[in-house]
Protein backbone atom coordinates (compact mmCIF):
# COMPACT_ATOMS: atom_id res chain seq x y z
CA UNK A 1 0.00 0.00 0.00
CA UNK A 2 1.44 3.40 -0.94
CA UNK A 3 2.15 6.30 1.36
CA UNK A 4 -0.03 9.21 0.24
CA UNK A 5 1.40 12.71 0.47
CA UNK A 6 -1.10 15.30 1.69
CA UNK A 7 -2.37 18.17 -0.45
CA UNK A 8 0.04 20.61 1.21
CA UNK A 9 3.70 20.11 2.07
CA UNK A 10 5.51 23.22 3.28
CA UNK A 11 7.85 24.17 6.11
CA UNK A 12 4.89 24.16 8.49
CA UNK A 13 4.24 20.42 8.18
CA UNK A 14 7.38 18.95 6.60
CA UNK A 15 9.05 17.74 9.80
CA UNK A 16 5.88 16.09 11.06
CA UNK A 17 5.34 14.47 7.66
CA UNK A 18 8.93 13.22 7.51
CA UNK A 19 8.68 11.68 10.98
CA UNK A 20 5.32 10.11 10.16
CA UNK A 21 6.73 8.54 7.04
CA UNK A 22 9.73 7.16 8.88
CA UNK A 23 7.33 5.43 11.26
CA UNK A 24 5.75 3.69 8.24
CA UNK A 25 8.85 2.64 6.31
CA UNK A 26 7.16 -0.33 4.65
CA UNK A 27 4.61 1.91 2.96
CA UNK A 28 7.25 4.49 2.04
CA UNK A 29 8.65 2.32 -0.71
CA UNK A 30 5.86 3.74 -2.87
CA UNK A 31 4.88 7.39 -2.39
CA UNK A 32 1.74 8.63 -4.17
CA UNK A 33 1.78 12.34 -4.95
CA UNK A 34 -1.64 12.50 -6.63
CA UNK A 35 -3.13 14.76 -3.91
CA UNK A 36 -0.10 17.07 -3.75
CA UNK A 37 -1.11 20.57 -4.89
CA UNK A 38 0.37 23.20 -2.57
CA UNK A 39 4.08 22.67 -1.94
CA UNK A 40 7.53 24.16 -2.14
CA UNK A 41 11.03 22.71 -2.26
CA UNK A 42 10.56 21.44 1.28
CA UNK A 43 8.83 18.39 -0.17
CA UNK A 44 12.14 17.45 -1.83
CA UNK A 45 13.83 17.47 1.57
CA UNK A 46 11.22 15.07 2.92
CA UNK A 47 11.45 12.73 -0.08
CA UNK A 48 15.25 12.72 0.03
CA UNK A 49 15.28 11.95 3.77
CA UNK A 50 12.97 9.00 3.14
CA UNK A 51 15.08 7.85 0.20
CA UNK A 52 18.24 7.98 2.32
CA UNK A 53 16.66 5.89 5.10
CA UNK A 54 15.23 3.36 2.66
CA UNK A 55 18.56 3.00 0.86
CA UNK A 56 20.33 2.39 4.16
CA UNK A 57 17.91 -0.51 4.66
CA UNK A 58 18.49 -1.85 1.13
CA UNK A 59 15.29 -0.49 -0.40
CA UNK A 60 14.39 2.39 -2.66
CA UNK A 61 11.70 5.02 -2.98
CA UNK A 62 9.26 5.05 -5.88
CA UNK A 63 7.43 8.32 -6.46
CA UNK A 64 4.14 7.99 -8.33
CA UNK A 65 1.88 10.65 -9.86
CA UNK A 66 4.40 13.44 -9.36
CA UNK A 67 2.98 16.80 -10.46
CA UNK A 68 4.92 18.65 -13.14
CA UNK A 69 5.97 21.35 -10.64
CA UNK A 70 7.62 18.68 -8.46
CA UNK A 71 9.53 17.34 -11.46
CA UNK A 72 10.68 20.86 -12.35
CA UNK A 73 11.80 21.59 -8.77
CA UNK A 74 13.68 18.30 -8.61
CA UNK A 75 15.41 19.19 -11.87
CA UNK A 76 16.35 22.66 -10.64
CA UNK A 77 17.87 21.22 -7.48
CA UNK A 78 19.61 18.41 -9.37
CA UNK A 79 17.86 15.58 -7.53
CA UNK A 80 15.62 14.19 -10.26
CA UNK A 81 17.68 11.03 -10.69
CA UNK A 82 17.88 10.45 -6.93
CA UNK A 83 14.08 10.47 -6.76
CA UNK A 84 13.40 8.70 -10.03
CA UNK A 85 11.77 11.76 -11.54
Amino acid sequence: MPFFLPKTVTQENALQLEKGGLLNLASLQMVDCSALKDFDSTVLTVLLAWQKKLQSDGHSLVVEHAPEKLKVLAGLYGVSALLGL
